[in-house]
């Protein structure tokens, strides 16, 4: 195995002309019940290009602003949680955090409600997941023969596989059954019924099946972690946490969060940014070349021959992030140095056209978070003297923090709440009296191109 771990050496590598992703050894066990999922499949498999295809406009802009809704949905029940919790409960952050996230992708990618937060254990779904990723870990570290041998973890294996698939099966059949009213289709509705605009084709329902299963891994388990980690850090950094309490009060003070006070909460953004940077919860992705090559200008490497980013090195390389990389500092990202981030030195949602297409809806969802949580609570460490202790499957999330949550004396506008409920957008009555009252410029007869392009496709 090759791992690459310096900026110079990944900005390289990450060339999508030269190298393209590949499936590392612990990839190709997780597929074994992810399947053609967007995360599994190969780059070539005509099902990876239809679904990225089809779903990229599903988490869009336009897509996210509809999602907010669900999000506020299953963030309020967890807030109201802590409140009736009290202030001398002991919360298990890194279990409430995926109770959080599970719930979220949830409903707003099939419109269905696990309710975790009304469990004392959690659903089936996170049990098999959580078993079948330590699996497919520690059979990619095993020989093939000792594989074979262990019959009870084999049999485990199918069983949460199986478990997984009749989620998603069950969801799939319900939806055939009671097809969503138009006007509020999901992302499962996208699947079942959307043609790729360049085959024409659906998806089939065995690869929609696999989509699900990815979507509800990959779309909560590193989210949570993300939420897990700035936590940790948020409460070793208590002038980090006032700042972010302070932007909070200017921006939302008493009024229920909308979609359009984001963008105006900047510095939470950079901390969950520096947070990613430090504790990138997926730590690695695999590529290699088309052809045999060299990198550096001295390494030889193989056609095909995989390569490991190992992304927790290349977020702490002082060629690229300073002497103080070990550093937990948000500035880092501020809009007057964020230009000078040497390319392809912050990579926690992988690379090109195979990174996260789920990024925007989790920086969307932990804002979200960050937000509501420090406007209401004054948030503490229930064990001043904890030590950071990372659960691994192919995930990284820290375990065993436990929080002491004290309601402030802010009183939340149940009126702006109830209104953010009803247009399922969060997009206040003053900002569209704003829209229409812009004014349009006279024609000039000079012809305009407007020609865009992002990291998203």
């Amino acid at each position: 195995m090759i791992a690459v771990s310096s900026q110079e050496l990944v900005n390289e590598i990450c060339d999508e002309t030269r190298f393209g992703k590949v499936l590392g050894i612990s990839l190709r066990q997780v597929r074994d019940f992810i399947g053609d999922g967007l995360f599994t499949a190969e780059t070539e498999e005509p099902n990876w290009q239809k679904a990225h295809r089809i779903l990229m406009p599903a988490f869009g802009p336009k897509a996210l602003t509809q999602m907010f809704a669900g999000m506020d949905d299953i963030l309020e029940q967890l807030l109201l949680k802590w409140e009736r919790l009290g202030p001398t409960a002991r919360i298990d952050f890194s279990d409430n955090a995926t109770r959080l996230t599970l719930d979220t992708i949830a409903l707003c990618s099939f419109s269905y409600r696990f309710n975790s937060l009304y469990r004392d254990e959690m659903h089936p779904f996170i049990g098999a997941m959580v078993r079948a990723l330590m699996e497919s870990r520690d059979r990619s570290t095993r020989l093939p023969v000792q594989n074979k041998l262990m019959i009870r973890k084999r049999h485990q294996l199918e069983e949460d596989n199986a478990l997984m698939l009749e989620v998603a099966e069950q969801l799939i059949g319900d939806r055939r059954r009671n097809p969503s009213p138009e006007g509020s289709e999901d992302i499962l509705d996208t699947m079942l019924n959307a043609a790729d605009p360049v085959t024409g084709e659906r998806l089939p329902e065995s690869n929609v099946r696999n989509q699900m299963v990815t979507f509800l891994v990959a779309g909560h388990e590193t989210t949570s972690g993300l939420l897990t980690f700035t936590m940790y850090e948020l409460l070793r950094h208590p002038e980090v946490m006032r700042r972010a309490r302070d932007l909070v009060d200017e921006v939302l003070g008493s009024e229920a969060a909308r979609f359009e006070h984001l963008p105006r909460l900047g510095y939470l953004d950079q901390i969950l940014k520096e947070s990613l940077r430090v504790w990138p919860t997926a730590p690695a992705f695999n590529v290699a070349a088309y052809e045999d090559t060299v990198i550096g200008g001295k390494y030889e490497v193989t056609k095909g021959q995989p390569l490991m980013v190992l992304i927790p090195k290349l977020h702490r390389d002082k060629a690229a992030w300073g002497e103080d990389a070990e550093l937990f500092n948000p500035d880092r990202f501020s809009p007057e140095r964020v230009e000078s981030i040497p390319p392809n030195a912050w990579k926690p949602f992988g690379n090109g056209q195979r990174s996260c297409i789920g990024r925007g809806f989790a920086l969307q969802e932990a804002m979200l978070f960050l937000a509501k949580a420090l406007q209401r609570f004054d948030i503490t460490a229930a064990d001043p003297n904890y030590e950071l202790n990372i659960k691994h499957t192919l995930t990284m999330k820290p375990e065993g923090l436990y929080v002491h949550v004290r309601r402030r004396d802010v009183r939340i506008d149940a009126a702006a709440s109830a209104a953010v409920g009803q247009s399922g957008r969060g997009v206040g009555e003053k900002e569209q009296e704003r829209t229409a009252e812009a004014p349009k410029a006279a024609a000039n007869g000079v012809p305009v191109r407007v020609l865009y392009g992002s990291n998203a496709g």
